[in-house]
């Protein structure tokens, strides 16, 4: 998938509509996270958000998907401080064109949810990098650093 031009795609956001082809001309980060308001997600968005003006600076922009609610959304950027949009991908559109659902264990259980994943779309609208399985710890200064060579 990496070096392939990302189909261009519409999704509700916190900000309104998200369209992939009015980001033209930036890259955009889109990080895929299993749900609003847990440990990890939290911290993950945490650090996105603390990294954003260096983000800003190269002119990209940063977008957070799961399939949590519009509701659940707002009151979670809000809650966080996050400046950037997050997106409700309800009906796992966004989760099936990048391949992101899984099966996963949840105590002992099987559910199906997101892989926590992030993708680097180009300002030409080519994905340029992929990290799939993220372990959160220092994953978002990873993406910055990736993100200062384009």
């Amino acid at each position: 998938m990496a070096g392939e031009k990302v189909v261009d795609f519409t999704a509700p956001g916190t900000g309104g509509e998200f369209k992939l082809s009015t980001q033209k001309g930036h890259p955009v980060i889109l990080y895929f996270y299993p749900k609003d308001n847990t440990p990890g997600c939290t911290v993950e968005g945490a650090q996105f958000r603390d990294l954003h003006k260096q983000f800003a600076k190269l002119g990209a922009v940063v977008v957070g998907v799961s399939r949590d609610s519009l509701k659940s959304h707002e009151s979670f950027k809000s809650k966080m401080a996050f400046p950037f949009e997050l997106l409700s991908d309800a009906d796992e559109a966004l989760c099936g064109k990048f391949g992101v659902m899984k099966m996963k264990n949840m105590y002992g259980k099987k559910v199906r949810g997101i892989e926590r994943s992030t993708f680097v779309i180009d300002g030409t609208g080519k994905l340029v990098k992929e990290w799939r399985g993220v372990k959160v710890p220092g994953h978002a200064q990873e993406v910055l650093d990736f993100v200062k060579t384009l």
